[in-house]
């Protein structure tokens, strides 16, 4: 495989999860503010998918956006998820039908953020 199919599964593999816990967040009410709403949109949501077809046509910004938007995501879903206390931390939830939906997603999310953050780096280091 690749690193540019690499790249491609990561992303899809990221929506993949990105649904459930999205659905979670709503069945477990926790809400996000504007300023964080932006950047789950724009980093955590939009940007690998412009990465995942800029990959197709021209690698290196692909890339280079996988790696920066895949950091930027994992340092904020590790930071909201397991550091910060709070209703988005996945340690302190309450006993819910979605609660380990939520939990299993975020950890889910943390390693595929991380793997893409990597093979985006990697992959646009080794482009000319």
């Amino acid at each position: 495989m690749t690193l540019k199919q690499a790249g491609i599964i990561l992303v899809i593999f990221h929506l993949m999860v990105t649904t459930p816990h999205s659905i979670a967040h709503n069945h477990l009410g926790i809400t996000m503010n504007l300023w964080q709403n932006v950047f789950i949109f724009l980093v955590i949501l939009l940007a690998p998918i412009v990465a995942g077809v800029l990959l197709w046509k021209n690698p290196k910004p692909g890339f280079l956006l996988l790696g920066l938007s895949m950091a930027g995501s994992f340092l904020f879903g590790v930071f909201y998820h397991f550091v910060l206390p709070g209703a988005d931390n996945a340690m302190s939830l309450h006993p819910h039908p979605w609660t380990m939906t939520f939990q299993v997603s975020a950890v889910l999310l943390a390693l595929v953020e991380l793997a893409g953050a990597a093979v985006g780096f990697i992959g646009a280091r080794r482009q000319p």
